[in-house]
């Protein structure tokens, strides 16, 4: 048996649910999914799934060979595309939707090099701080900040920045320096949030944990806002390095409480297309991991 086949054919009756489902995505017939799935449990010697009214769910073998599967089949084409865009001139259109001031800080002063690598390539750029559903969006790759909620999606992390609590020296002056994260709660918020409340934030210092829930009279949904508000001295915040890097690196924005670590935010290259996400979607999730490492 073809086991890239049966990895393939698991993870599409993993993700649709159902052998008929996996078989639509797969076009072919539904026996020959079962017959592949059969056979790949007697291969390994254990049960994959579990079959009930309800349809298929994995069993821990068969989520662990799930996780495994996929991530092999993402690499295989990662490794597929890359060795396409050695061997190949990207053109044609590219939509990409990415958060506006990530985008705005740390994407779009960079573009000209990747257009410059890429003559017959136009870039349409979709800035929002909402997740764009990309089907419908017609999204070929989405450039995403934090956890993604969505486990069917094709991701792969190209980026990763600290948390950092972050003041003006002037707001600090003015309202004293929180020396534990504990003192957050006395001072001015200003909370990033985009459905709900604010976050309950983690932070270590060795052994030590500490969760804190910022209080603040201003919640602001765009990352265009905070910046806005803390710039204006308004009060403090939570928030990645990258969303004010530029301040930060003049000295116009403090880190506060740098002996407690808070976890890092991830960024995402999103891929519409599942495994079969283009070449040139790829490049450019490739383009900005580097451009991000420099």
């Amino acid at each position: 048996m073809d086991r890239w086949q049966a990895m393939e054919t698991l993870v599409q009756v993993v993700e649709a649910g159902s052998f008929s489902g996996a078989a639509r995505r797969l076009d072919v017939g539904q026996p020959a999914v079962s017959k592949i799935i059969a056979q790949l449990e007697s291969d390994l010697g254990v049960q994959l799934l579990l079959r009930s009214s309800r349809g298929l769910t994995p069993t821990q073998p068969g989520l662990a060979y799930y996780q495994g599967a996929r991530q092999a089949l993402m690499a295989a084409a990662e490794a597929d595309a890359s060795a396409r865009c050695a061997n190949t001139e990207l053109g044609g259109r590219l939509v990409v939707s990415a958060p506006v001031t990530f985008a705005r800080l740390h994407v779009v002063p960079v573009l000209h090099r990747f257009l410059s690598q890429h003559p017959q390539l136009h870039l349409d750029i979709m800035l929002d701080d909402r997740n764009i559903d990309l089907l419908e969006g017609g999204v070929d790759v989405a450039l995403r900040l934090g956890t993604l909620s969505d486990s069917d999606m094709t991701a792969r992390r190209i980026g990763r920045c600290p948390l950092a609590v972050l003041a003006t020296p002037e707001y600090l002056s003015r309202n004293g320096e929180p020396e534990h994260p504990a003192e957050l709660t006395a001072h001015s918020a200003i909370i990033y949030h985009r459905t709900g409340n604010g976050p309950l934030y983690l932070f270590q210092r060795g052994d030590v944990q500490e969760s804190v829930a910022l209080q603040g009279r201003m919640r602001v949904s765009a990352a265009e806002g905070v910046r806005a508000a803390v710039l204006s001295n308004m009060g403090l915040t939570i928030a990645s390095e990258w969303m004010f890097e530029p301040e930060i690196a003049s000295g116009q924005v403090r880190r506060v409480l740098q002996d407690w670590a808070l976890p890092a935010v991830d960024l995402w290259a999103v891929f519409s297309s599942g495994r079969k996400a283009s070449a040139k979607a790829r490049a450019f999730a490739a383009f900005v991991e580097e451009s991000l490492a420099l």
